[in-house]
Formats: C-alpha cells, structure tokens, sequence
C-alpha cells in the first residue's frame, strides 16, 4: 500500500523515565520523537514536531492506552488501540472514540533544554466556532453512540441553544461494545458503564430525557412528538436511532432464558443469568456471539454455538482467520455446531434442525441488528437500507441529520453508498453532524474502524470490504502476528490486524490519501481559537 505521507515516527525513548521537571536536552528528542517519562509522578510524553515540541497525559483517555506506541500525524497523535486522534497543541480529543482530552503541560525553554513545570488548566476548552445558521433548539433522537457524541460535540464548539436528547432507554448513554466484552466477563464494572454522568449532562445543559419514545416527526412544523404526547420544536434535528436486534422467529424464543444483548438493561439481565447459569447455547457466530461466548467461558460456563455458516466469520475475514478463531474458542472448550439452525427452544435447551438436542439454561441470540428508520420513513425521508445522506450527514429534508447505524453516507474510498454498524463511526458522524448543523459543512470522511477481543486475542479492522476478492495474509495467524489486506478489483479496501497496532494506524492514514485527504507536516504557527491542530 506504499509508505504514508506523514511526520515520521522514530524510536520512542523511555529507558530512563526522566523527570521532566528536571529538564531535558532539545537535541534528545528527533523531528517526529516521542520521549516517556514523567512529572510529579505522572506519566508524560514529550513530542516533537519540527521546531515545536509538546508535553502531553501519556495515556489516552479512552481505554488508557499507551499513547507512546501511536502514530503522529501532524500535529496529532493517534491512539493505537481504537485509533482516536489528539491535538498535540491542546491535547483536545478531535476523533473518537476517545471524548475527554488529553492533560497539557506548559514547556519552559531556557537555550536548548526543556522543563516541564505545570499543567495547563482547560487547554482543550470548548471554543465557539461561527455558525451559518441561527439555531435556537437542537433535538436529538437517540442515546447511544452517534446522539452522545453529537451532543458533546455541540456544547464544545460553543453552541449555547436549547440541547435536547431523546433516548428510549432507561439509562444514560454507554459503552456498548464492553457489554459483551468485560462487563459480561465480570472485568468491568457497572458503573464503568456510563459514558458520562448524569451530571455531566446537568453541567453543559444537555436534556438527557430517558424512557422518551419518540412516535413521529413532522419536518413540515420542525417538530417530534413522543408517544406521551409531549412534543418539541427544533431548528436542526439530528436522528441517530441506531439498530435494533433480528428477533428469533422460532417456538419457544420468547422464554424467559433467551437473551439478546443491546442496551446496558439488557446487559444487566444477561450478567444476572450468567451469575447462575451452568450452560449456554449461542445462536450466532457473528463478532457479538463469539465475544459473548468469550465472556461467558471467562466465567465457567459451557457453550454451545449454533450457526448456519461453514466457518465463523468467514464473509468478513476469510476463511484462514475464520478458521483460526474457531479453533480458539474450541482450545477454550466450546462445542461449535455450525451449517445448522435451531428449530425449537424450551425451558430446558434447543433443538436443532438435525434433530440433536442441547441442553442449556441460558441462550444468547446474535443474528444481526436492522437499522431503526421507522421514524425516518414515515416522515419521507430518502431510504435505501437505511437513511440516505449527503456528505455532510445531511438527509433529503433541510435541517435533519442522521448518523450512526441508519446513515448510508457516500464513501470517498469504495465510491459507494455506504452503511455500517461500528462503534467508533457512529461516534464520529455524530461528531461531524454536530459540528454541521453548526454550519461548518465538513465532509464525513473518516475511514471505518471496529475492534474485537476474544480471550487473549484481539483484532482492528480498517476500512470497509463489503465485497473483497482476495485476502493477502503478511505475517502468521497461529502466532498472532499478522496483517491481512482485502482486496477488490486490485484495490485496498481493508486491512485487518492481529496484534499489528501501529501498521494498522498507518493502514488508516494510506486509505485517507486514497480518499485525497492529506497529511501534511505543518509549520510552527500561531495558535487561533477556530483551528488550534
């Protein structure tokens, strides 16, 4: 795929730990040089950028990933765990999913050495941007990923309007992607759960309403209705309803043991049966069933996966990762029952189409979620397998986005409309579509990213292969070491790594250059409230 266009990364020193408030050489750090070490006890990285150089939290405020082993880009600095992108110059979190910044601290330069002296209180406050339109009230509809990234986006650009947020859930937006990972091992705890405080949508005035379904939208009066009757007006409206879970249509789904697993209630009541169960059966070989299985087999119990496909995962990875994964669930003692389907469900197990029986006092069903546009539909917006947007996430009536799972967005890199069900992008369109209605018209044009953890494994995906052709393997899969590119036509269209962080990095920023968004190393300059990176 060719080298990247970027800062160089050189070799990051961090043998000694220096204390930085003793003073460093300017000469020990290299153009594109990372330098660990510490302040007071705190973990520090100092980074160099030409003539410039940073002192910034060593940890990225995300998962805590070491930050030392990312990528500059500029003056960014990329996680290289789930990939969310920092301002060097104020230590803003500019990508998700990361959503708090990074600690600066203030340099003294005296000659050619550096002392760290202090930490610079709110260096990456919210600034208010200039906006095109006159917006009194903003109404979001939706409490998951794409809703809660907007919103915070909005109140941090300086929006100071009406902020209303819609969720049908009974709780506060949350990591989803850890309700099958460690909060179902048991790793991770409940409260951990929480994106964010109720108080912290008390302090930026954000109306987090819960329980607040949402029965129809009239863009003729810019107005949503719930089912309550209550109703608001908006000037801009962002819709980011997500997906709900495909239901098992078959005798006996509707048991009291059969679990789906999408809202953090449903993580709750899946964690209180796990806490007795003693079997499983999992109706899915999908990335949801296989983690699931992974957390359930973390706490003892055994598992049974049922699935139609040949090799688990196979239309996404390839049949060679495919293959890898199962035989790292049956090293872990799961019984895989695949090309089948179950018939029926009852109080004590499944019965499969084979006619075999397996016994289970705890079923799990992940076979994929449908995009919630019933709203979108019935207040004739465009649709075609979800809500069709324009670059900007802007749908076909003015003033309403949508974002996350239902949005279909034109992608610069397949050249295709698109639609994809990850974490991390709903995130980040619900950034770019904040900070749209704000008037700034910025293209959405991250590239795609979702990761896995399966027991000790763990892959990124990069980029967005729907359809590949060929998949070449660099590395080995059964050392856990290794890079696999899908290719379409003699394209790159993705890149999976396993335990290869910082190739995949640089996979992201080659698929940006695909899509004509540069990188450029940019001179020292002066610092502006509208463009601080």
């Amino acid at each position: 795929m060719g080298t990247p266009r970027l800062l160089p990364r050189t070799d990051v020193k961090n043998s000694t730990n220096p204390d930085f408030a003793k003073g460093v050489h300017f000469n020990e750090l290299e153009d594109g040089g990372i330098l660990a070490g510490h302040v007071g006890g705190e973990k520090v990285l100092l980074v160099r950028h030409g003539e410039e150089v940073f002192a910034i939290g060593a940890s990225c405020t995300h998962y805590g990933a070491p930050l030392k082993d990312g990528l500059l880009v500029g003056v960014t600095i990329r996680c290289p765990w789930h990939h969310a992108s920092f301002c060097l110059r104020t230590g803003e979190a500019i990508r998700a999913p990361a959503l708090a910044p990074l600690t600066c601290w203030r340099i003294n330069r005296r000659g050619n050495v550096l002392y760290v002296t202090e930490k610079i209180e709110n260096a990456a406050r919210g600034r208010a941007q200039p906006s095109s339109i006159a917006l009194r009230s903003v109404v979001i509809v939706g409490g998951g990923a794409a809703g809660n990234a907007a919103a915070e986006m909005l109140r941090r650009k300086g929006y100071v309007g009406r902020l209303t947020m819609l969720s049908a859930d009974d709780s506060a937006p949350c990591d989803r992607p850890n309700l099958s990972k460690g909060f179902l091992a048991g790793t991770a705890s409940d409260a951990s759960n929480a994106l964010r405080s109720l108080e912290f949508y008390k302090e930026r005035e954000i109306d987090l309403k819960l329980n607040a379904r949402v029965a129809a939208i009239d863009p003729t009066a810019n107005e949503v209705r719930l089912v309550d009757g209550t109703s608001f007006y908006y000037d801009a409206l962002l819709l980011a309803t997500g997906a709900d879970p495909v239901r098992l249509e078959v005798p006996g789904s509707n048991l009291p043991h059969v679990h789906y697993l999408r809202t953090l209630t449903d993580g709750r009541a899946l964690v209180a049966k796990a806490l007795v169960a003693r079997q499983a059966v999992v109706i899915g070989a999908s990335f949801i069933g296989l983690e699931v299985t992974a957390s359930l087999r973390a706490r003892g119990i055994a598992v049974h996966i049922v699935a139609p496909d040949a090799i688990p995962m196979e239309k996404v990875l390839g049949p060679d990762i495919g293959t890898f994964v199962r035989s790292l669930h049956e090293d872990h003692g799961v019984t895989f029952h695949l090309e089948t389907t179950v018939r029926t469900i009852d109080g004590e197990g499944v019965t499969l189409e084979s006619g075999e029986r397996l016994d289970a006092d705890l079923i799990v069903v992940g076979i994929g979620v449908r995009p919630a546009i019933t709203l979108a539909e019935q207040a004739g917006l465009r649709i075609d397998r979800g809500v069709l947007v324009d670059e900007y996430l802007q749908t076909s009536a003015p003033g309403i986005f949508a974002a996350g799972d239902i949005a279909r967005w034109p992608d610069r890199l397949s050249n295709e409309n698109i639609r994809v069900e990850h974490w991390v992008v709903a995130e980040r369109q619900g950034q770019t579509a904040a900070r749209n209605i704000l008037g700034m018209r910025e293209p959405f044009d991250c590239v795609p990213f979702f990761w896995t953890e399966q027991y000790d494994f763990s892959l990124g995906y990069i980029g967005h292969a729907e359809k590949w052709e060929t998949a070449v393997i660099k590395g080995q899969i059964a050392e856990r070491d290794c890079a696999i590119t899908f290719r379409r036509g003699g394209v790159d269209c993705a890149v999976a790594v396993v335990h290869r962080d910082l190739e995949g990095l640089r996979a992201e920023v080659l698929f940006e250059e695909m899509m004509g968004i540069s990188h450029p190393v940019a001179e020292p300059r002066e610092r502006t409230s509208a463009d601080p990176c």
